[in-house]
């Protein structure tokens, strides 16, 4: 197959796999944004044995030989993380606010997203390139922990807390993360207003913290904020850039970070069937559009190039993409509170995934599916 045949097709694949991290990354509020880096740390082994990192391109197959990416079989994790709005601020260090594994069994056929809780209770591992000698706490912090640079306290790494956070995931589901990517917000807004916004079912009422009805900022006031709310009303909706963003930030309501991850889970499926609808692999002129709204937005990090990671998941039918909730419960109340836990159902989910039983146990368990 010659490259040019191929060309729009990628184009469209590499947007649909950017398109989910990005919308991955909403709840997180903001993020900044490394620069590329890959490696073959535990947890973090290249995808279908690739020797060695490759950055981010366009792929250069022979003209009769396989394209890029045809020999990627699976299983495929694929860690999708967003990091908050402070990191703007000199010297603060990191928190990944929102933190989605997508799980593609052997045979790349289906696709299991789920989230993690910020505030999940795991063992983090020692981390000796940051000075970090280990302990159990928030998931949050795994990031915050591992940026940290000896001898530059105002200088955190954003990428070298990346490695951290994927080694952390890697241990608590057993799973080994092949590729992942660090988000901003920055082009988020244009992204979504590209593609022309995205049609929603808002499952609950929700009332937005930092937004007022026009979309500008809400005052900082003593113990919050001030002024007009954003309200999303329950029902069928149609948000623009800046509602979607702000939309599935929303953790102070009712189901607090659960529902907010369910809302973060749905926008990448609402995402993903606009790219799909639209048929923008038989339009490269709106693919090449959209693809440019993310700029600098979007750091890939993986053994294996997006586009072919992108091209073995070019097969994976929309309807077997299964949206997952894994529920769970507070540790310790009050000021005694010391984070979260996921319930023995949604721990045994983790089990059945690695066992390759993920469908019979949701079928037993349907409540885990996320179904709006």
């Amino acid at each position: 197959m010659v490259l040019g045949s191929m060309a729009p097709r990628r184009r469209w694949l590499l947007l649909g796999l950017a398109a989910l991290a990005v919308v991955a990354l909403i709840a997180a509020g903001a993020v900044v944004i490394t620069r590329l880096t890959g490696d073959n740390k535990p947890g973090g082994a290249p995808v279908g044995g690739s020797p060695t990192p490759s950055p981010v391109g366009t792929p250069t197959p022979s003209p009769s030989g396989p394209p890029p990416g045809a020999d990627i079989t699976g299983p495929l994790n694929l860690l999708l993380v967003g990091v908050d709005t402070r990191v703007s601020v000199p010297g603060w260090e990191p928190h990944s606010d929102a933190v989605l594994v997508l799980h593609v069994p052997k045979g790349l056929d289906r696709a299991y997203l789920f989230s993690l809780p910020r505030d999940l209770l795991v063992d983090i591992p020692a981390f000796p390139k940051a000075g970090y000698k280990g302990g159990k706490t928030k998931l949050t912090h795994a990031m915050s922990f591992g940026s940290r640079v000896p001898g530059k306290p105002k200088q955190p790494s954003t990428a070298q807390g990346y490695e951290l956070l994927r080694s952390t995931v890697s241990g608590y589901t057993g799973l080994r993360i092949d590729a992942g990517a660090v988000l901003t917000f920055n082009g988020f807004d244009r992204l979504v207003d590209t593609l022309g916004g995205v049609d929603i079912y808002v499952d609950q009422r929700v009332e937005s913290l930092h937004r007022r009805p026009d979309g500008k900022y809400r005052e900082s006031a003593p113990g919050g904020y001030k002024g007009p709310q954003q309200v999303y009303e329950k029902g069928e909706r149609h948000l623009n850039g800046w509602q979607a963003l702000d939309y599935a930030r929303q953790r102070y309501i009712t189901g607090g970070d659960y529902a907010r991850q369910r809302h973060q889970q749905q926008l990448i499926r609402a995402m993903t069937r606009k790219i799909l609808d639209e048929g923008l692999a038989r339009q490269p002129e709106r693919v090449d559009q959209v693809v440019s709204a993310l700029g600098d937005t979007l750091v890939y990090v993986g053994g294996r190039k997006i586009v072919d990671i992108a091209y073995a998941l070019s097969g994976l039918p929309e309807n077997r993409f299964t949206l997952v909730g894994l529920p769970g419960s507070g540790v310790g109340k009050g000021s005694a509170y010391r984070g979260e836990q996921l319930t023995t159902e949604g721990r045994k989910f983790l089990t059945e995934l690695r066992a390759g039983r993920a469908d019979a146990y949701l079928a037993a368990h349907p409540s885990l599916v996320v179904k709006n």
